[in-house]
């Protein structure tokens, strides 16, 4: 199984580095639902970080646990969401702005009009 860890001596510099790498996925060959889909299991995997990180009675703890878990469900709940959405606006538009190409045997499941990728993903990026 693939790593992958950042180093720095702040918070910042870690942040940095994490943005720089998401932005590669924008020259990755990449569907718009995987990029979703890795972006869910990266905030479940932080969640994992935080919660492993704490002293142990306080990872221990009965909250803490429960807040990780709820923190996972919002994560896939948002996820579906997410691609619930992008099914909803092929639908609504008839294929002109997003359309599923998962049939089609693609590694893409989404094939989205570029003018509006190239908005999403500055959206994304700020």
């Amino acid at each position: 199984m693939a790593t992958v860890s950042f180093e720095g001596e702040t918070h910042d510099e870690i942040v940095q580095k994490v943005r720089a790498w998401l932005a590669s996925a924008e020259d990755a060959d990449s569907g718009i639902a995987d990029v979703i889909s890795q972006q869910a299991e990266i905030t479940k995997d932080a969640l994992r970080i935080i919660a492993a990180s704490a002293p142990g009675p306080i990872a221990e703890n009965d909250v803490v646990k429960s807040l990780t878990k709820m923190g996972y469900k919002a994560t896939d709940a948002t996820r579906d969401a997410a691609l619930t959405a992008l099914d909803t606006l092929e639908s609504a538009t008839g294929g002109s702005m997003v359309k599923n190409v998962a049939e089609q045997g693609s590694k893409a499941m989404f094939k989205m009009n570029a003018s509006i990728a190239k908005q999403f993903l500055k959206a994304v990026k700020d």
